[in-house]
């Protein structure tokens, strides 16, 4: 059979991918897949092939298929590629699960101070819910639309324009949220002008005491290999090691509360919020962007799906409900026992308060266990924010090429060009954290709650459309995230100038 493709080297294999409408059935009829061998012994098999019933007969010689001369291979273009078995459900929830659990969890049990234990807790789960239901949507309709990122669905819905402004909202709270995180390592384990670092109490005063150092071999030594990976599956073990760890912080906390409890050293909690004075009140405004973007994590739900085994909506939905439940759980545990421990003296990031002697036996072990572990999480939690960061900023820069994940060379790029300027921004720029309070509070919520909201709602009537129900809690969710976000730069903004005054 005559061709006018060339030779395709023997460690590859091709893809065999068909031209048509997913959604058009095609006639069923009993066939099988022949399977094309190569050198590295295993058969390649392309589902999507074996579904159309397009090759070859059954092999029994009974002509139940179309004969090997009737498929012209010319009609189907080649594409190169390796083996891809995809990621599994329980390895799809810890990559989501690590894209929620970060940094943000050291803030929630000041939440509780201010909140109350009773207020705080029901806005954990009730936050927890509308994120799924966010999430949810946003996967139903990226597979209606056959998208493959956050912005290609944005598009579908929005237009470019609204897609570009998506694509900017991903670059600036990923890198932000970055940063913070090498701020964090630094101060932790160099200190900082309030706090001592690790690396002092160990080993006294050295060369660990310059902070630039210690983040920029932090990042060449242990950030730059994970960050490197292709896929996003690669990271399921490291993101599993980071709940872990997260796991460990709770497990702790409770702990310590519990023996101080049992020796009646634990105050009477708040259990409603404090509107007694002007502080408070900002306080509040402070506080409930730190609860509804507790749980955004939507710029990696599409790379999640892309690499799940076996993708639908509905499992990609159990995927996020198992994912839910467990932060659900891990965030209520630590703002509950975190805000139990500390009670009135509970800082904003409740992370400060392990420098100090917990009252108990064997105290600075523990500090030290909750201080190393939350470093660690950290470590293992950067690559997987760092994946979405890195295609969206190669969406931007290199539109129209092709994927990211079929070039080594521009992804190693891109990559090492990302690193280093997060480790400027961590180093370099003063007062950073004003701006993220800022950012925290327009860019998260856009991500989690308004873009979301607007695609069901622009796209409710494709496809199986929005029930009443659904289409009532997309309003809610966007009008809640637009007081949210004004209030919560309204609230830094008061509370700015209180600081200044």
């Amino acid at each position: 059979m005559d061709s006018n493709y060339a030779a395709i080297p023997k460690s590859s294999y091709v893809e065999l991918q068909l031209h048509h409408d997913p959604e058009i059935p095609i006639n069923p009829r009993k066939a099988h897949l022949k399977s094309l061998p190569f050198n590295d012994g295993e058969n390649f098999r392309d589902p999507r092939i074996e579904n159309a019933k397009i090759l070859v007969d059954d092999g029994d010689g009974s002509g139940g298929g179309v004969d090997d001369d009737d498929f012209d291979i010319d009609n189907y273009p080649l594409v190169l590629a390796k083996s891809n078995n995809g990621s599994g459900i329980y390895g799809a929830v810890f990559n989501l699960t690590t894209s929620i659990i970060g940094a943000g969890i050291m803030a929630l049990p000041a939440t509780m101070k201010v909140l109350g234990l009773v207020l705080g807790v029901v806005l954990i789960i009730l936050m927890g819910i509308l994120s799924e239901i966010s999430v949810e949507l946003l996967v139903r309709f990226s597979v209606l639309c056959k998208a493959s990122s956050y912005g290609e669905v944005v598009q579908c819905a929005l237009g470019k324009t609204a897609k570009v402004f998506s694509e900017i909202c991903i670059i600036v709270n990923n890198a932000g949220v970055l940063v913070v995180y090498l701020i964090i390592i630094g101060d932790v384990m160099s200190g900082s002008l309030h706090h001592m670092g690790v690396f002092d109490q160990w080993l006294g005063h050295g060369v660990w005491d310059h902070r630039k150092l210690v983040i920029l071999v932090v990042v060449v030594v242990f950030l730059a290999p994970l960050c490197a990976l292709d896929k996003i599956d690669s990271l399921s073990l490291t993101s599993a090691a980071s709940v872990a760890l997260a796991l460990v912080f709770v497990v702790v906390c409770f702990i310590v509360a519990f023996i101080k409890l049992v020796e009646g050293k634990i105050e009477a909690p708040r259990m409603t919020p404090d509107f007694g004075s002007k502080k408070a009140i900002l306080d509040l405004l402070v506080v409930i962007p730190i609860m509804t973007n507790a749980y955004v994590c939507h710029f990696n739900v599409q790379p999640i799906y892309n690499e799940l085994e076996g993708r639908s909506t509905r499992k990609m939905n159990r995927v996020g409900r198992i994912t839910t439940a467990l932060c659900i759980t891990v965030y209520a545990s630590t703002a509950v026992s975190g805000y139990l421990l500390f009670g009135k003296d509970t800082e904003a990031d409740v992370l400060t308060n392990f420098d100090m002697d917990l009252g108990i036996p064997f105290s600075s072990a523990l500090d030290y266990i909750v201080r190393v572990g939350y470093i660690l999480h950290l470590v293992l939690v950067f690559p997987v924010i760092h994946f979405s960061l890195r295609q969206t900023v190669d969406a931007m820069v290199f539109e129209g090429s092709a994927p990211l994940s079929e070039s080594r060379k521009r992804s190693l790029a891109v990559t090492a060009v990302l690193l280093g300027l997060i480790y400027f921004g961590s180093t370099m720029v003063p007062n950073i954290w004003t701006a993220f309070k800022f950012t925290g509070a327009t860019t998260a919520v856009s991500l989690g709650f308004i873009f979301p909201s607007l695609v069901a709602l622009r796209l409710s009537h494709r496809g199986e459309g929005l029930s009443h129900g659904e289409k009532l809690l997309s309003w809610f969710m966007l009008i809640m995230a637009i007081i949210v976000s004004i209030v919560g730069v309204i609230g830094n903004i008061y509370t700015l100038k209180s600081q200044s005054n």
